[in-house]
């Protein structure tokens, strides 16, 4: 059988779209070709086979072609098998660049198919059809969106396998393939196209799929500006169209709307764990955030200048922009040449004087000193920019040219102005509360108040801290020696005095991992300081910072509404919040929380620290922003956006959010601009509805949350007790990959605090305890624990049927649902158990008894009659892929056993091994769509 064919098959097995079908025979007839050219014949017929033979082996559960499978692929040479791994790699990627393509394809066909009394479900029009039909008038709607502060949050933590070169590529082969499938082509272009598709396929084959070096902290800041540049800058003034459309369609008024939506970044500055984040690397970036968005800004003045051809002949020029003109041209005159082309254009001038300014910026931050740099950045400020474009959008208007002013190429520039600033998107900095806590205590040694700071009491750390903080010296003399942690730690907060002379909106928040105590608080203001960035006189407090708790474990979790509290009682940092427009961010990290207590623990213990917190933040009349840690995969608190959104609490929500994008997520998400768009107004729709949501209980509240407090307290104890067992670290050591994991070089940052190895599960960080699970298709931290835990609630009468009430009726509940049920479909437990054990099954088993009972569960309480009924969509996409991903996984297993067989093997080559290994991890993450 022939590839295409073989697609053919199992598309009609699975049910995928008949269009996608067709994208995908069209791809599969490309490599078949390709591989006759570079192969052989019985290298296809053998690609073709494995699929069929694993279709055979773990579908319809054949042990004998199990056999089969795993003898032709031991008996290929490790240069053989990488080889299968590229093409299916290959395969998979291409496939999953052909689903997002057909994800657009959907939603156009969707929005064509709207109107006035059907928008499309999610978008910002209904959101708005859904105010107006709530009463709300013009005012009180514009009122709502005004309230919004959505900030998405680009990390970068090591999810994304892919090299950016590589990305690059498959997109490319994508758009191509979505040409060669039009019908109005010549036989030329049709030629042409062809062979540019080959070519491209064949340097793809070509490029090594994992890096050969570690990624450097420069590489990552060069991948998350790559999405910058492209479909989020593109995406965010459609956003503001779509808004000011649906009120122009729903209340015939379009009201002027500040920015809703604005950018972080963590790429750069994230602190945490990552000593290759110095001081000069936040610096630089910083540098270049702001070179690539003034760059930016002279593509688009540009093209303004080429649109605004109007001559003063015919309109006249307002009196500020004459004036305007005037002054531009004593500071910084024209080249005669620019006089002589726009002697009878004002606009085109004044747009040129504006791309000069820009230029002057440019080039001090490619050659200037950092004092030259912030001192050049005074001479034309972001608001200087933006004045100017009001400046040209109000004489646009008085000329009688509105539609001009008010909407496309120069309203887009102004809505961009305001979102990116010319920091493209805010730094903020995470450090963990030891390092603090460790140049603090020196601080207090040097500067003679204590050598016995971190011997102390909580209580008095606090008391000490805060006369500190009160007494204006420094606590370090000039000449003080300091070791590394303190010295470093200085000079960032040095940084952040230059982020914000370069440009207020450059740096975010500070934020601190591991936050356990008030004095984690104070320890960061000690340090602010002692740099002039804090300052306390006649009972106010001068900040420049925000200080930014994250909360992580179970215990924390727990705990955090208490802290807050303290916090809050506390003097100092009253004075703190005055200084602050008494705004007060909250983090919420999902990774470790999970990995500490497992699923459903940790997804309760974030329901009830977002009560908790937005309970505390309403009692002290503090505004407040919580921000959520979310990771990619449903084991680190992944999902989709909009529906984690709605589940939020009541008293949570006041129209401000943070979330993080992370990894493959990020790709995801801001490849194709249609997709991103999706992805925002999403979003901004969820936010819409939650702002506006009545702030009450839900009947049997208490019935709940005792249930639901029982379900958390069994199922983590279930979780604790797999991998709390003394043979448990071994056995997940040596059953999945998370050796290799730990070599692979896709990010600066290593995998373990302290360690570029993964040495303990304590250390482990969650990143790759997840990513590890993936590849072996147990998926655990997605779901483990919730089997045992629902099986013995459903032990008591009546419960089934409370527990189907509450799926149809609480987002929360039906949320958490649904996402382990998503993971579940995910794992396969045939495929775990062809890895290698070293006991006798017993943790395989418990596993396996876990899903059962969980699965079981489900289907009751949902009526289905199979795991992801409810989405067919992505329960075919499964079907459709598992019979390619099969021979993957097996492939993995033999490399590993070969690498566990090494020091036996005459002809081992380890390099070769590895090399192959990390390729199979790279294949099963592109077919599983997911690491960490």
């Amino acid at each position: 059988m022939k590839w295409d064919k073989l697609i053919k098959e199992r598309s009609n097995q699975s049910g995928i779209s008949e269009k996608l079908t067709a994208r995908l025979e069209l791809l599969a007839d490309f490599l078949e070709k390709i591989i006759e050219d570079k192969e052989d014949q019985e290298f296809l017929e053998l690609l073709v086979t494995f699929s069929e033979v694993a279709h055979q082996a773990f579908d319809k559960q054949d042990e004998e072609a199990l056999a089969k499978l795993k003898s032709s692929i031991g008996d290929l040479s490790t240069d053989q098998i990488a080889q299968f791994l590229r093409y299916f790699t290959v395969f998979f990627h291409l496939m999953n660049s052909q689903e997002q393509r057909e994800i657009t394809r959907i939603n156009h066909e969707r929005a064509m198919n709207t109107g006035p009394d059907s928008p499309r479900s999610e978008s910002i029009a209904e959101a708005v059809y859904h105010l107006k039909e709530e009463g709300f008038s013009a005012d009180e709607a514009a009122g709502v969106i005004a309230k919004l502060d959505i900030q998405p949050t680009i990390t970068a933590h090591p999810t994304e396998a892919r090299r950016h070169s590589v990305l690059t590529k498959q997109q490319h082969i994508t758009e191509m393939i979505e040409q060669f499938k039009a019908d109005d082509l010549t036989p030329d272009e049709r030629k042409a196209l062809t062979l540019d598709i080959f070519n491209e396929i064949y340097l793809l084959l070509a490029t090594d799929e994992v890096r050969t070096e570690r990624v450097t902290v420069e590489d990552e800041v060069e991948n998350g500006i790559f999405y910058f540049r492209n479909a989020i800058w593109q995406t965010i003034p459609i956003l503001y169209d779509d808004l000011r459309n649906a009120f122009e369609m729903y209340y015939e008024e379009v009201p002027d709307f500040d920015p809703i939506l604005r950018y972080r970044s963590w790429i750069g500055s994230d602190r945490d764990g990552n000593p290759n984040v110095t001081p000069e690397v936040t610096w630089q970036t910083i540098l270049e955030q702001r070179k690539n968005v003034m760059e930016l800004y002279l593509d688009e003045l540009d093209d303004l200048r080429r649109y605004l051809s109007i001559s003063q002949n015919k309109y006249e020029i307002s009196d500020e922009l004459a004036a305007s003109l005037e002054q531009d041209q004593q500071e910084d005159p024209l080249s005669d040449r620019y006089e002589r082309l726009y002697n009878q254009e004002p606009y085109r001038r004044k747009v040129t004087h504006m791309m000069h300014k820009l230029q002057h910026q440019l080039d001090m931050i490619k050659s200037g000193r950092p004092n030259e740099v912030l001192e050049e950045a005074q001479k034309y400020r972001l608001s200087d920019f933006i004045n100017d474009l009001e400046l040209i959008s109000k004489s646009l208007e008085k000329s009688g040219l509105q539609s001009v002013a008010s909407q496309g190429t120069l309203r887009h520039l102004r809505v961009r102005a305001q979102t990116f600033g010319f920091h493209l998107a805010g730094l903020d900095i995470r450090q963990h509360s030891e390092k603090h806590e460790a140049a603090v205590a020196e601080l207090l040694e040097v500067g003679q108040v204590t050598d016995e700071y971190r011997s102390i009491s909580e209580e008095e750390k606090v008391q000490l801290l805060t006369k500190e903080l009160k007494n204006p010296r420094p606590l370090s003399p000039v000449q003080a020696h300091l070791d590394e942690n303190t010295s470093q730690m200085l000079e960032v907060f040095q940084i952040i005095d230059w982020m914000l002379r370069l440009d207020k909106n450059s740096f975010g928040n500070y934020i601190i991992s591991m936050t356990h105590g008030v004095s984690d608080m104070l320890e960061v203001l000690i340090l602010a300081k002692e740099t002039g960035l804090w300052s306390f006189e006649d009972d106010k407090v001068d900040s420049k910072i925000d200080v930014v708790p994250l909360f992580e474990t179970i215990e924390d979790l727990e705990e955090c509404g208490r802290l807050m509290t303290e916090i809050y009682e506390s003097p100092v940092y009253q004075n703190q919040l005055n200084a602050r427009n008494n705004l007060q961010e909250i983090m919420l990290g999902y990774s470790d929380s999970n990995k500490d207590g497992g699923y459903w623990m940790a997804n309760w213990a974030l329901e009830k620290a977002q009560r908790d917190l937005g309970k505390v933040c309403r009692e002290y009349e503090v505004d407040f922003r919580l921000f959520h840690g979310r990771g990619g995969t449903v084991g680190r608190g992944g999902g989709r956006s909009n529906q984690a959104i709605l589940a939020l609490p009541p008293v949570s929500n006041n129209g401000r959010i943070r979330f993080t994008e992370q990894g493959e997520v990020i790709s995801f998400r801001y490849s194709l601009a249609p997709i991103t768009r999706r992805h925002l107004e999403q979003i901004v729709n969820a936010m819409i509805r939650v702002t506006i949501s009545e702030q009450s209980e839900m009947q049997q509240q208490s019935q709940f949350d005792e249930t639901m407090e029982q379900l958390a307290t069994v199922s983590m104890k279930g979780y604790r007790d797999l991998i709390d067992d003394e043979d448990f670290w071994s056995w997940y050591t040596a059953k999945t990959p998370i050796e290799h994991i730990s070599r692979l070089p896709i990010a600066s940052r290593p995998v373990s605090r302290g360690s570029a190895k993964a040495a303990d599960f304590e250390n482990l960080r969650a990143i790759p305890w997840v990513f590890a699970w993936t590849q072996v298709r147990y998926n655990v931290p997605g779901w483990y624990g919730i089997g045992k835990a629902i099986q013995q609630l459903l032990q008591k009468e009546g419960m089934l049927s409370q527990l189907q009430e509450w799926y149809e009726e609480v987002i929360f509940f039906k949320t958490v649902l649904d996402n382990a049920q998503r993971e579940m479909a995910r794992t396969h437990i045939p495929t775990a158990n062809t890895y290698h054990d070293i006991d006798d099954g017993t943790f395989h088993n418990r596993i396996t008894e876990d899903f059962d009972k969980a699965e079981d569960a489900i289907k009751q309480i949902t009526g289905q009659d199979e795991l992801l009924d409810i989405n067919p969509v992505i329960k075919k996409s499964i079907r459709f892929r598992n019979p390619f991903t099969y021979p993957l996984n097996i492939m993995q297993t033999e490399l590993l056993d070969r690498w566990r067989r090494k020091g036996e093997m005459e002809d081992a080559n380890e390099e070769k091994l590895r090399d192959a290994l990390f390729l199979s991890i790279n294949g099963v993450a592109a077919a599983m769509q997911s690491t960490g």
